[in-house]
């Protein structure tokens, strides 16, 4: 019963930086992982990053390493993606994800996600 709500998507030009917000509902933070993904049309969803509860596990793809910077903060309900240099081909619908169970390893796959926010749009032109 967790909602999430993703904001901050913009169309901006090569070499910008966004920040993309997502906010969970309720009393409490009650997702253990969270993680962003990132969909452009006709493509799959593919993973962007993801943090552990602690923050203290931490993983990016290879197309966003150096660029951008996953972060989460409890007591506000609230992860963050800070998205630097965009090109491009960052160009998606990006979406905020989160894991209720435990894990072993941090999760980078959609199915190992419970919840999903509604998707927020982030364009790049050249």
């Amino acid at each position: 019963q967790v909602q999430l709500v993703e904001s901050g998507g913009a169309l901006v030009q090569a070499g910008a930086s966004l920040r993309l917000t997502c906010v969970s509902s309720g009393r409490t933070f009650s997702s253990n992982a969270m993680g962003w993904f990132r969909q452009a049309p006709g493509k799959e969803r593919e993973f962007v990053a993801a943090i552990s509860w602690a923050g203290d596990s931490i993983d990016y793809a290879d197309s966003v390493k150096g660029r951008f910077t996953i972060s989460r903060d409890n007591a506000k309900n609230t992860v963050y993606l800070q998205m630097n240099s965009l090109k491009p081909e960052d160009t998606a619908v990006y979406y905020c994800a989160g894991r209720s169970r435990g894990f072993w390893h941090l999760p980078t796959l959609p199915y190992e996600y419970d919840y999903w926010g509604q998707g927020t749009q982030v364009t790049v032109s050249s």
